[in-house]
């Protein structure tokens, strides 16, 4: 099920979605559409991306395990010719 909404777009914004549209044979409301659909779905992940990184900070100062960085690049390298490397060991944890 759909859901009508109105959107009031300055007039450059709407001659551009125009002319893309135009461009590349399809229409404003598919382009919009495929573009609102793009930027929620950013949002989410971005929001999500910052409740673990706090998550994971409030872990670390917890005690939870932390480890260098240059541990866990040198073990992601390792985990690509490697599914089964080892892990790093904590730096603190």
């Amino acid at each position: 099920m759909t859901a009508s909404t109105t959107l009031k777009l300055p007039e450059k914004l709407k001659s551009r979605i125009a002319r893309l549209a135009r461009e590349t044979g399809r229409s404003a409301h598919s382009l919009m559409l495929e573009a609102l659909e793009r930027e929620v779905a950013r949002e989410e992940r971005m929001r999500e991306f910052v409740r673990e990184a706090l998550a994971a900070d409030a872990g670390a100062e917890e005690g939870a395990a932390v480890y260098r960085a240059e541990d866990v690049h040198a073990w992601l390298e390792r985990l690509a010719r490697n599914p089964k490397a080892a892990r790093p060991k904590p730096w603190r944890g």
